[in-house]
């Protein structure tokens, strides 16, 4: 619940009232905690292609898109996206904050579009690019199938 345009305190004024609530710091520090490398769901599938015996090139920066893992060898690469940021199609982790909603669906569909772009950049030059979402770093076993069958394919 917002405080704006309500007394906060005995000796203090009223807030002026907004149509959007600010972000408060610590949702800002909260958010801002969150890296793109070096993630949980990054490190699950990391150790998965290691323990397959592959070696691989970590956030390459001189590619598109930067992708996590990179196999130059085989000329593929892996993205290891987040459910919530990157919006993986029906996942129940990809929900929609109830506030500032515009706001959200706007940075959702330039996150989507610009993965959509930098896939397609990368597979033009001849890459092979599989994305793993994070709800299937989960399951294990089978995200260790999954990674062999199309490494070796």
């Amino acid at each position: 619940m917002s405080t704006f345009g309500k007394k906060t305190g005995p000796d203090q004024e009223y807030l002026p009232q907004f149509d959007e609530p600010i972000v408060t710091p610590f949702r800002s520090a909260l958010m801002a905690r969150i890296g793109p490398k070096d993630t949980k769901p990054e490190m699950v599938v990391r150790r998965a292609a290691h323990a397959l015996g592959y070696r691989f090139r970590l956030h390459c920066r001189d590619m598109p898109g930067t992708p996590d893992l990179v196999f130059p060898r085989l000329k593929k690469v892996v993205f290891v996206h987040g459910c919530f940021w990157h919006r993986h199609p029906g996942c129940r982790h990809t929900s929609t904050p109830k506030t500032r909603r515009e706001f959200w669906e706007e940075k959702f569909a330039r996150n989507v579009e610009r993965d959509a772009k930098k896939i397609a950049q990368l597979q033009d030059s001849g890459w092979d690019v599989l994305t793993i979402w994070e709800c299937e770093t989960r399951d294990g076993g089978r995200l260790i199938v999954d990674l062999q069958n199309w490494l070796v394919g």
